[in-house]
């Protein structure tokens, strides 16, 4: 990867304090997002030892954020977006601290807690798009890498510290997780409150399905934007080998918890350092072979991982793992985001959304149903394999893409 330190723009959070400011609100969002999902999935087990019931939690959140998505993307271009954020999160909030409420009330069941769930899940839904549209309205196209570099770090801090953190309050009872997250919420309704930017949303149109559906056929308009997603959701869709981890630290790796909780971490932490070379580096030539490859070496790093029975192998091939997804990650954002125009972004984002949970839920059944049918190792290794074909294809079939020099224009 060919990449420069970027000293003209000094430090980002501090030479551009609103992104800074939104970086904050993010972050304190996403802590209280992963902390409650371990919060609700060990309470729900507790009062009803069901697996089934830790599913219709996957599936209360996937629901949403696929029939959603569309209406949410269509009111991100529509509206003041950081005041659909704000409202959003007010909702969220309303829910969690509901199950605060209920929880010291002893009033909590199974249905109160998914009817909760639900209810985020909706407003999240609604709430992504806009918030992924307000990056690029807060620094300067020619550090938005950095800037989403920055905006991935703190994400993948959150999926790392937030469960710890989240089962360690836990101890105390679940209706103190959901009183401190309603806490944290809070706060970043408050700070997205006062988040100051120059936007000015377009004139209003009614919904229809031309507008509705108009993120879809823009992207299948543009090459860039459409190798770029459908590459991501075919890597992921193949790549879910991170789904099958309780079996390889069984079975194949003969760890226990403690290896599972090192094995589950190696990605995030990965991804976590490297999304703090990205914010200090920008890429400045062959990004389209970069991204190609950092896909190609995922694939390859699922291969060394299907075939390992070494622990610290395993983990080393999932720390890598990590560290090229953050890479192919920030090129893809940035070119969604440089691709897209401003009055575009939320529906364009939209469809993304649709790709990224599809492909992730969709990842991990389809590594169920191939470890099931020819066991955890080979459905681990067609994965890996299967990937690096996707990479080869997509490079003969979009060679813009695979040509692209840089991410951004000097001058912009």
């Amino acid at each position: 990867m060919t990449s420069s330190p970027s000293p003209q723009t000094g430090d980002l959070l501090r030479h551009y304090p609103a992104f800074f400011h939104f970086w904050f609100t993010r972050l304190a969002s996403g802590f209280a997002f992963q902390m409650v999902s371990v919060a609700v999935g060990w309470q729900i087990y507790d009062l009803t030892d069901s697996a089934l019931n830790l599913g219709l939690i996957g599936l209360i959140q996937f629901i949403p954020a696929v029939l959603l998505a569309l209406p949410a993307g269509h009111i991100a271009d529509q509206f003041h977006r950081r005041k659909v954020v704000v409202v959003c999160q007010i909702f969220e909030w309303l829910a969690l601290v509901g199950l605060a409420v209920m929880g010291f009330a002893h009033l909590l069941n199974e249905a109160a807690i998914l009817c909760f769930i639900g209810i985020i899940s909706v407003f999240r839904t609604f709430e992504n798009p806009s918030a992924r549209a307000i990056v690029p309205a807060l620094v300067p196209e020619r550090i938005l890498p950095r800037a989403l570099a920055i905006n991935g770090s703190g994400g993948q801090a959150a999926s790392i510290i937030g469960p710890a953190l989240g089962g360690f309050l836990y101890i105390l009872g679940p209706s103190y997780v959901y009183a401190i997250v309603a806490l944290m919420t809070l706060t970043s309704v408050i700070l997205m409150a006062r988040l100051h930017y120059q936007y000015q949303p377009p004139k209003r149109v009614p919904m229809d399905l031309k507008r509705l559906f108009s993120g879809v056929v823009f992207i299948r308009q543009q090459k860039t934007l459409l190798g770029v997603l459908s590459l991501d959701l075919f890597a992921v869709l193949l790549g879910g080998a991170t789904a099958l981890l309780p079996i390889f630290a069984k079975d194949i790796l003969h760890t226990g918890a403690w290896g599972l909780g090192l094995l589950r971490a190696a990605p995030a932490v990965g991804a976590l350092l490297m999304s703090f070379f990205l914010a200090k580096y920008t890429m400045q030539r062959k990004v389209g072979l970069v991204m190609f490859g950092s896909v190609a070496g995922f694939g390859v790093a699922t291969i060394i991982f299907a075939l390992s029975s070494n622990l610290w192998l395993s983990l080393g091939a999932l720390f890598a793992l990590g560290a090229l997804d953050m890479i192919s990650m920030v090129i893809r954002s940035t070119l969604v985001q440089l691709e897209t125009p401003d009055e575009m972004r939320g529906r364009v984002g939209a469809v993304n959304s649709i790709f990224i949970n599809t492909s992730n839920q969709l990842g991990e059944f389809e590594s169920g149903i191939v470890a099931a049918a020819f066991g955890a190792v080979n459905a681990a290794l067609i994965g890996g394999i299967g990937t690096l074909v996707v990479v080869g294809l997509w490079m003969m079939w979009f060679p813009t893409l695979r040509k692209r020099e840089k991410l951004v224009n000097s001058d912009s």
